[in-house]
This record gives C-alpha cells, structure tokens and sequence, in this order.
C-alpha cells in the first residue's frame, strides 16, 4: 500500500475503534440491565454476573462492527473532505477507485474479525453461558432443600421444610402462595419429594391438605389430597435438555449438517446449511458498509462543491 493508502487506512481504524468502543458499550448497557434484575434479584453474586455480561459480549460485537465500519468510514472521509484532505489527494491525480482500495482494505480487516467472532468466539461463549445457566439452574434449586427455614423463591411465595433426608425427602412441608389478590392457598404434607418433569423443577406432595381462603367472603375450604403436583418452574432459572442449539455449533457442522445434527438442534437440515451460510455471509457486511459510505460521502462532497466545476464532480460515483 501507498503512503496515501495506509494515511486513509489509519484514519478509517482510529475512528472504528472510537465507534465500536462506544456502541459495544451502548449494547452491552442495555443487556446488563436486563442481567442484573435477573441474577441479583435470583441472589447471585457480582462476579457471576459480570461473567455473564462478558460471555455475552462476542455476540454484541459480531452485531456492532459492521455498524462501526460505516460509521468510520463515512465519518473520517467526511472529516478529511472537510479538512480539505481529499481535495490534496484528488491534486495527486489518485481517482475514486484508487480511494476504494484503502476502504477496501479497512473492510476486509473488520470481516476477518467478525469471522472470527461469528465462527469461533460466538459458539464458544454460548456453549459457556448455557453451561453456567444450567449450573445456576441446579444450583437456585438447591437453595430450596434448606430444613428449618422460611424461604421465599418469588414475591407471594413461602416454602417451610421441617427436614430434609438424606434420600432427599422433603417431611413436614408448608407452602403458602398469597400471590392472588383475591384468594390465598396454603399446601401442607407430610412428605414431598422435588423432581425434574418436562417444563422444570416440580414439587410433588404426598398426604397433604390445600386450605383455600377466600377473601371476600373470608370462607375457608380445605381439600386432602394423596399426591399432588405443584409447578416450581416460574419462580426458578432453567436449565437447558443438554443438547446444543444451533448457535452454539460450529460453522464447519452447520455447512455439513447430519441427521444426528438435525435431531439433536431441532431444525432441519437445510435450516442449519443456510445459518451456516449466513455466518459466512456475515463478514461480507463489513466491506459493503464501507464501500456504500465511501459512496455516500463521495456524493455528498460532489453534491456540496458542484459549482466547484467539473472537475470537483469527478468524484460522485
């Protein structure tokens, strides 16, 4: 490259970094936010959350970059219009075209990171965070095998366990649940167990009773029951089944996708050939988006200088 080539280049990556820097932090703000109310709220502590702000971060970059390569471009070419810098480089003879090529260049740059990003650090990151959500997962369910104490997994919601055994039976338990307005229900039995079903953590009692209050009319029924089931999947993180989706795979599996693939991510093969395309297709936003603000700036400089005579046009494409 030319000293002119490499002067536009530095100029186009000073101001992407600027760029990305500034909307990685607008992107990553907004899902720290939403983190923060579910993991602090769920009784996690900082570090977890700040692991998992950072596991989400190749996904927010792979979406920003190509923003912060048009951006740049059009930025800094409209800076060095303006600076009359681009009038000294048209004075050298250097044509439009021989301007694309450090664009170019600066496009090509942005694509291999983002091909880094989509095909490498994407899928290892969400193969990490559903790891971690699982863990948490296991570990929020835990937290209800506590004996003796009054534990309250969501807002209306108490559980008491009088003992817990070793074989993980739950004897003695109360479960008051205050979240109507305009009933209350309380569940005691002498012995429940806490299983796994399809949708989540469920809570099976045995030899119990539900006492139902209504509050208008402040009458009490009390039904018995032999066994019954209560949902604890609302009020607890989920884990995933243990298969991985179609995110989490990488690119070389998705362009050659097998039955076994198939089933284990859900989606057909054809589905998966094309998110491997796509991935592919993802770097090539980067170079599009700098070439069409190189474009734009070019044009717009023309249109601004027009009465510069014809040759100031030379440089609307």
């Amino acid at each position: 490259m030319g000293r002119i080539d490499r002067y536009v280049l530095s100029q186009l990556m000073a101001v992407f970094g600027l760029a990305s820097l500034v909307l990685v932090l607008v992107y990553w703000i907004n899902r720290a936010v939403v983190l923060f109310d579910q993991l602090i709220a769920d009784g996690q502590s900082a570090w977890v959350f700040l692991e998992f702000t950072a596991l989400a971060l190749p996904s927010i970059i792979r979406i920003v970059l190509p923003l912060a390569a048009f951006a740049a471009t059009l930025y800094a070419l409209s800076r060095m219009s303006g600076d009359s810098e681009l009038t000294v480089i048209q004075a050298t003879g250097t044509s439009p075209w021989r301007l694309a090529r450090p664009v170019l260049a600066f496009g090509l740059i942005v694509a291999v990171l983002i091909s880094i990003l989509a095909h490498v650090l994407v899928p290892l990151s969400l193969v990490r965070l559903n790891a971690r959500q699982a863990e948490i997962a296991q570990t929020a369910t835990a937290r209800l095998l506590r004996e003796g104490e009054f534990i309250s997994p969501a807002k209306g919601l108490t559980l008491y366990i009088q003992e817990v055994t070793p074989s993980n039976e739950l004897r003695g338990l109360l479960l008051s649940d205050t979240r109507d307005a305009d009933e209350s229900m309380t569940y005691t039995a002498a012995s429940a167990y806490l299983v796994r079903g399809e949708g989540g953590p469920q809570l099976v009692m045995v030899d119990g009773m539900i006492q139902r209050l209504d509050r208008e009319t402040g009458r009490l029924l009390a039904t018995s029951f032999a066994d019954l089931a209560y949902d604890l999947s609302p009020f607890l993180p989920t884990a995933g089944d243990g298969g991985r989706s179609s995110r989490e795979v990488p690119t070389w599996e998705l362009l050659m996708p097998t039955p076994a693939l198939a089933e284990e991510t859900g989606k057909a093969e054809g589905i998966l050939f094309a998110e491997g395309q796509e991935r592919v297709a993802e770097a090539l936003f980067a170079p599009a988006a700098a070439l069409i603000a190189l474009g734009r700036c070019c044009s717009a400089s023309s249109a601004a200088s027009a009465s510069g005579g014809r040759r100031s046009r030379r440089w609307c494409w």
